[in-house]
């Protein structure tokens, strides 16, 4: 194993000494943009003082190693990417490097355009309706993408009615009957913004809509007893 490792750092010094130290300007104006990763999330490409940075999954300056012209190991990823342009559609496209000389180069993370946002960008942004497109469109391709997950969105959306953002946490669970209007889950959540925000009577209608899907659901029941026995 140690003798592998020594042979891979190896094949990296040879790369880096035969490849250019420096990035030119064409290829700095070329690769620096946002790249679609997943369905929902990006990595970001940017240079400083001619050096390659991506920001990738909270960490907002990962440093790649340059291995050759245009090529660079990323560690976090354990991955050589490239920088290339796809000749089906002309986009730029980050990819990874076969690592085998029988894999086929695949262009899967492409360069957005300046104006298109993922939705989750449009979520944070408090645009609804793009939001939720852009969350029906990833269900249409496939219906199991994790970042449409609904205990996911659930999780999301507590988190926001704990931090008392009403309006926020309603959006999330929103989106989340709009996924799954099967759901019992969706609506008793939906449920319980609505009595933290005060309008009861709202909360005591989407209650109403789990108990239709889950007659179990105890919890509901007893509020819909409790204020409907008040009027």
């Amino acid at each position: 194993m140690k003798i592998k490792n020594i042979s891979i750092f190896f094949l990296i010094i040879v790369a880096i000494s035969c490849s250019s130290p420096t990035n030119s300007p064409e290829f700095i104006e070329s690769a620096s943009g946002r790249y679609l990763y997943n369905s929902d999330e990006i990595i970001d490409v940017y240079f400083n003082e001619n050096e390659l940075y991506l920001k990738w999954r909270g960490a907002d300056n990962i440093k790649p190693l340059k291995v050759g012209d245009e090529t660079f190991f990323v560690k976090e990823m354990n991955e050589k990417i490239q920088f290339l342009t796809n000749p089906q559609d002309k986009s730029m496209y980050l990819v990874l490097v076969p690592k085998a000389a029988k894999d086929t180069l695949q262009y899967n993370f492409r360069k957005l355009k300046s104006d298109e946002k993922i939705p989750s960008e449009y979520l944070k942004d408090q645009n609804f309706e793009k939001a939720l497109e852009g969350y029906l469109n990833i269900k249409k391709i496939d219906s199991l993408d994790p970042s449409i997950d609904e205990n996911n969105f659930n999780k999301l959306g507590y988190k926001e009615l704990r931090n008392k953002n009403y309006n926020q946490a309603l959006t999330i669970f929103k989106i989340n009957i709009e996924l799954y209007p099967n759901s019992s889950n969706v609506y008793d959540s939906y449920a319980d913004a609505l009595k933290q925000r005060g309008d009861t009577l709202q909360a005591i209608e989407y209650y109403k809509k789990s108990l239709a899907i889950d007659s179990g659901n105890k919890r509901a029941k007893r509020f819909i007893e409790k204020y409907e026995t008040k009027e």
